[in-house]
């Protein structure tokens, strides 16, 4: 779109701009989380807290008590009265403004804030708790349906909906207004603190989640305004261009090397009557969230490196501009800045058009570009100068040919020696990817030295590497280690090669994974460990058969070592950490279905192994199919030697057959509807075909499948004999492989309870099996217990120590 406007009567630019269109604020969702969580902590504390709560009502009453006057407004006109003008004012403002999408979702968002107040209000009121109810309650909700107060909620929602405040005067008042009500109704006891702040923040929630949804009107610098502030720092442009971004069919706010990469700026270009063209790049406030969270992310994540946390538009551009002077005077190439301007939500930064820069492609990298860049880092590292994330797209180079490294707005100085390492570990990765590990150490040899090159061993890990760099079709598991190993090769001495690595990583999937299994383990150990009872069916075991079934629950380890380990490698095959990783599985049993914790453990094991994710799970597959096998087998054989019949009169056939249906049903109708037809057949039947080659060809081995057959045996043996053992304790004798025969069937049927580690599934069954065999209720139920003390909840210590020793190797 073309205006003409004017800046002086002497002069008429030509401004070639686009409208502003609306923006999807990320802090408006941010904003509403923040509001949830508000929400939860003044329930609690109404709740939980009350004498907290009742006292700060009791001040608020105290500090209004010489305004007895307030007791004769008529509290139901004035919340009318209030929420009438406050709602006229602001659509007639909207309307006026001709800001018609506000003017419709303002209106849904009152709407939103009523009905989610009184459907919080339906739920506390028919709620079993009395004192959550008493928490809410006032003396104008009583016998009231509505518990919480709808004004403030509806209010709340619609002014948010047409905000932000500080945009439109007749918002601002009405938050004023509202606030005042809320007060009033408070010192007069009408409302309690707790309702009216639990009204607000539901309130905002609703107003929050719809300005989100619809977006709000973009109030950054445009067209004349724009101009304008060129003209404020020595720029009268006689035309002002709006320039497409690196795709016309692509984000159009997507970094560009114009202004040096800069996230989610509006590019423009401004010329003068004398010939001299700028680039502007303008950040809108707006837009800056994402990137500040970003930024925060990082801070997060990371541990023992400075990042970067620009909370406003001006601060980041502000260090973007002392990044790129300070690096031009080092003699290094690199954007010209030109200054900086600022109007209402937007930060205008201008740069010399004369200094521009070309992106390269990581496949045109020769050996030569990754030398030179990594002498231009080094460079500005011996100043201090970092660039925090280095990845392919700030690849470039400069008008003379010269590859250079852009996108500095993240970078900082003084930088510390982690930063510095850092810095290198990203770029040194890039380049393997780019022309291979070998040649990348070469390089970064001959750039930076041996003994820098050493001191890298410590970072080189994957959380170093940004995803931009690991998606990259060259870049494979493997670069790092390759990395690594090369790195030490070139070490003086072995010892000063060894040394461990550097926690950079604050936050990781399985530190996450970590903590949520430590939780549930502890409110399991906490909630489902029946202790009284347990220490006295120990008390009166025999300690010899007791630390015998431990031994046997133990040696059930090593037979799922021997079942995993002939399936791995032999180069990759290392019997201590199998060993172990089974060990670990003893604590993932606690918080996961019984067989979903040593699954995890053995596929997160193959993955720290190098095997990729389809190769893993056909590992593990591979592993579960045989243990399963090999269980069936064995209930066979000695159902048959045995002349057992138990197998029939357990297993329940009805739900059994029920579950076979409604599985086929599902997958009848799936196939049936034509998208998920495709959906199936396109994208999962390849995968899932070549998980399936992968688990055959792993299968179809001999040798392998015996020994780990052979492996099965010897767990699943270990645990009857566990069991066998647990029953000798208290005095009763019992055929061994009759024993062993009930204890996998009850096993196998209480280890299908989806609860963690079939706990009380187990339990019930165990007992219930062998109380039918013949064992009197007392020994079964004694057994049960001492056998789940010796090979579940005395384990889980054992588990929990192998898991640590695998984290710090780096092998879970």
């Amino acid at each position: 779109m073309s205006r003409t406007n004017s800046i002086d009567p002497g002069q008429a630019p030509r401004i070639e701009d686009t409208p502003p269109r609306r923006v999807h604020d990320l802090g408006d969702l941010i904003r509403a989380v923040t509001c949830v969580l508000l929400t939860m902590a003044v329930s609690l504390i109404a709740v939980y807290l009350r004498g907290v709560a009742s006292g700060v009502e009791s001040d608020v009453h105290k500090a209004g008590s010489r305004m007895d006057w307030l007791a004769d407004v008529p509290t139901a006109l004035l919340q009318q009265s209030v929420t009438v003008g406050v709602v006229i004012a602001v659509l007639v403002h909207l309307l006026f403004s001709r800001e018609w999408i506000q003017a419709i979702t303002a209106p849904l968002a009152l709407f939103s804030g009523y009905g989610i107040v009184w459907l919080t209000s339906t739920l506390i009121v028919h709620s079993p708790s009395l004192a959550l109810i008493n928490a809410f309650s006032s003396q104008s909700t009583i016998g009231s349906p509505v518990l919480l107060p709808d004004i403030y909620a509806g209010l709340a929602a619609f002014l948010t909906a047409a905000g932000p405040r500080r945009m439109r005067s007749s918002v601002k008042w009405g938050w004023n207004a509202l606030y005042v009500v809320a007060l009033v109704m408070v010192i007069i006891s009408a409302n309690t603190i707790s309702a009216v702040l639990v009204s607000f923040f539901l309130g905002r929630t609703a107003g929050m989640l719809i300005r989100f949804g619809a977006g709000t009107q973009n109030k950054g610098v445009w067209g004349a305004d724009l101009v304008q502030a060129l003209v404020s720092i020595g720029i009268r442009p006689i035309r002002l261009s709006r320039q497409d971004g690196p795709g016309e069919e692509g984000d159009p706010l997507a970094p560009t090397l114009a202004d040096d990469l800069v996230e989610s700026s509006r590019i423009y270009r401004a010329e003068t009557a004398d010939g001299t063209a700028y680039t502007v790049s303008v950040l809108d406030g707006q837009l800056h969230t994402a990137g500040y969270l970003m930024q925060l992310w990082q801070w997060i994540k990371l541990s023992g490196v400075a990042m970067r946390r620009d909370r406003s538009i001006r601060d980041s551009t502000q260090h973007h501009m002392a990044m790129l002077l300070g690096l031009r005077d080092l003699g290094l190439d690199a954007m010209h800045p030109y200054g900086l301007a600022e109007n209402g939500e937007s930060s205008i930064f201008v740069l010399d058009d004369q200094v521009s820069l070309e992106r390269i492609s990581p496949q045109d990298m020769g050996r030569a570009d990754v030398l030179a860049l990594m002498e231009y880092l080094d460079k500005a590292h011996k100043r201090g100068y970092t660039h925090r994330r280095i990845t392919p797209g700030t690849l470039a180079k400069d008008q003379a040919g010269h590859p250079v490294l852009a996108g500095w707005q993240n970078g900082d100085v003084a930088s510390s020696a982690a930063n510095i390492a850092l810095d290198k570990v990203q770029l040194l990765a890039l380049a393997a990817a780019c022309i291979g590990t070998e040649a990348a150490l070469q390089a970064a040899r001959r750039a930076w030295g041996e003994q820098a090159l050493v001191g890298l061993i410590p970072f080189i890990q994957m959380v170093a590497v940004p995803k931009a760099t690991r998606s990259q079709p060259q870049w494979d598991k493997q670069i790092l280690t390759r990395l690594r190993e090369g790195a030490r090769a070139l070490a003086p001495s072995q010892t000063e090669a060894e040394g461990g690595q550097v926690t950079l990583s604050r936050f990781s999937l399985r530190s996450f994974l970590a903590l949520v299994l430590l939780i549930i383990a502890v409110i399991v150990v906490f909630t489902q460990l029946n202790l009284q009872q347990v220490i006295q069916a120990a008390r009166s075991a025999n300690p010899w058969m007791a630390g015998m079934a431990f031994l046997f629950g133990c040696l059930s380890w090593v037979g799922c070592a021997l079942t995993l380990g002939v399936f791995i490698r032999p180069d990759r095959r290392h019997p201590v950490p199998i060993l172990i990783s089974q060990v670990a599985s003893s604590f993932t049993s606690v918080s996961m279905p019984a067989g979903v914790g040593p699954a995890f453990v053995n596929l997160q094991y193959l993955r720290r192994n190098g095997y990729n994710n389809t190769l893993a799970t056909a590992i593990m597959s591979a592993v579960v199919a045989v243990q399963f096998s090999t269980t069936f087998l064995l209930l066979v054989v000695i159902g048959l030697f045995t002349g057992r019949n138990t197998l029939s009169g357990m297993i329940p056939t009805n739900t059994l057959v029920v579950v076979i249906g409604v599985v086929a049903i599902v997958a009848s109708l799936a196939m049936a509807i034509p998208y998920t037809r495709r959906l199936i057949v396109g994208r999962l039947l390849p995968i899932v075909a070549s998980y399936a080659r992968q688990l055959v060809d792993i299968l179809t081995q001999p040798r392998k499948l015996g020994i780990a057959a052979l492996g099965a045996v010897i767990q699943s043996s270990s645990l009857g004999l566990g069991f066998w053992a647990s029953l000798m304790a208290f005095g009763w004798r019992t055929n061994i492989f009759e024993t062993t025969f009930v204890f996998l069937l009850a096993n196998t049927i209480g280890s299908a309870v989806p609860t963690p580690g079939g706990l009380g599934a187990i339990e019930a069954v165990l007992f219930s099996a062998f109380h039918l065999a013949g064992v009197p209720s007392g020994v079964a139920i004694s057994a049960t217990l001492v056998f789940r003390l010796v090979t579940y909840w005395m384990r889980i210590p054992l588990g929990a120590a192998a898991m640590r020793w695998l984290g710090r190797r780096n092998l879970v």
